[in-house]
């Protein structure tokens, strides 16, 4: 395991560290988390050692608050607490963000923001905090009231967006304002919304029938993919439904259950979480890249949206939002888990291991087509997918 005078020598290097052999820890968690840290990845630094408010750190900083709770290793903490303080200054402006922009991506980083304020008690955090928040109260909406992805994007609601902005704004509600039945309904609201509007229906002429969500929609339909059907996106990306899969499952841990609003996101939970199990290929146990076209020429198995599954999935099941009385889900997520570390795992000689096969991005600010999305590239060692394994693993090694 990496010690803290490693991590220090790795932000002293601009993040990276020399090649020293490491023992391989036990604990896929563990072992994929130290990898990243020894790549100096998620330290709130881009690679040129500039500043960056990165929704993928933010994602990796929930992953090692959970595993500094598990194994009181302060390794964590302190890997959090440095990449966070490469970002907030002591005033609480954050570098390397504007509002005016109004992208929800940032808004990720968020509940690390809170997280050290809990722990530490300095006022910076919350300030930043608070001006994250800030944001949301000017975020353009469509008229229904769900935020635009981003200023770039008039009147696009995209499932990406669910996890960027409302895993925070439903964790600053409850840490600061608890009793705003409001916020709590206005989050609620992007939920509902974004279901509303991208659900596939069970008669739908895709060649793949989940019953799961489609990339997001265009309540003008005015995007060059928005079809006149609500006008959602024409594809089901694994990716954006595992953002909401793990947007869905963190936000109901927060959300009041006295609200009206929680039975609504317990039953898309419901909803979800077997239609999941139930669209994984059968041989592999994953699922496809395009889950509207399985098979097709082009496509394959993608390793970030399976990781989001696997641990959306058994946390649903964990704290009793589904019920699993047969135990298929848990059996499926196993099986997914299996293909995910036989596969998409690969040891390296400094005891080190890289993940595999996690698509660099899938964007709406794009033509929509299948052509696009099987063509973006494939990167080693992507954060969104590295991270979201370290998640997976905590909850399958809870089992």
């Amino acid at each position: 395991m990496l010690t803290l005078q490693l991590v220090s020598l790795a932000v002293a290097l601009g993040g990276f560290l020399p090649q020293v052999a490491l023992a391989r820890p036990k604990s896929y968690g563990v072992w994929a988390a130290d990898s990243i840290i020894s790549r100096g990845q998620g330290h709130g630094l881009d690679n040129n050692n500039a500043p960056r408010v990165s929704y993928e750190h933010g994602e990796f900083q929930w992953a090692l608050r959970l595993l500094y709770e598990k194994t009181g290793n302060k390794t964590y903490f302190d890997y959090i607490r440095t990449g966070v303080d490469n970002i907030v200054q002591e005033d609480g402006s954050v570098l390397a963000y504007t509002i005016p922009y109004a992208s929800l991506d940032p808004l990720r980083a968020g509940p690390s923001f809170m997280y050290l304020y809990e722990k530490t008690g300095a006022a910076k955090y919350k300030k930043a905090a608070d001006l994250f928040r800030s944001q949301l109260n000017v975020q353009p909406r469509t008229p229904e009231g769900q935020f635009w992805h981003r200023s770039t994007y008039p009147n696009q609601g995209w499932l990406d967006g669910i996890y960027m902005a409302d895993v925070f704004y439903a964790r600053y509600t409850l840490a600061y304002q608890p009793t705003n039945a409001t916020a709590w309904a206005d989050v609620a609201k992007q939920f509902h919304l974004q279901w509303a509007h991208t659900l596939q229906y069970p008669n739908a002429t895709d060649a793949g029938i989940t019953q799961l969500l489609y990339h997001g929609y265009d309540s003008e339909r005015t995007a060059v993919w928005a079809l006149p059907d609500r006008g959602r996106a024409p594809h089901i990306w694994l990716r954006a439904v595992g953002w909401y899969a793990m947007a869905l499952v963190d936000t109901l841990e927060l959300f009041p259950r006295s609200h009206p609003d929680y039975a609504k996101l317990l039953a898309y939970a419901k909803f979800m979480f077997p239609k999941i199990r139930d669209a994984a290929d059968k041989g592999s146990g994953v699922w496809w890249h395009i889950m509207t076209e399985p098979g097709r020429a082009g496509n394959y198995f993608e390793s970030s949206g399976a990781a989001m599954f696997v641990y959306a999935s058994l946390k649903a099941v964990r704290l009793g939002y589904v019920s699993d009385a047969d135990g298929s889900i848990v059996k499926g997520m196993k099986k997914a888990y299996g293909y995910a570390t036989s596969n998409w795992v690969t040891p390296l000689a400094n005891g080190t291991m890289d993940w595999e096969m996690t698509v660099n991005v899938g964007s709406l600010g794009s033509n929509g087509t299948y052509e696009y999305y099987i063509a973006q590239p494939i990167a080693l060692n992507d954060l969104k997918g590295a991270a979201a394994f370290v998640l997976a693993s905590l909850e399958y090694e809870r089992l």
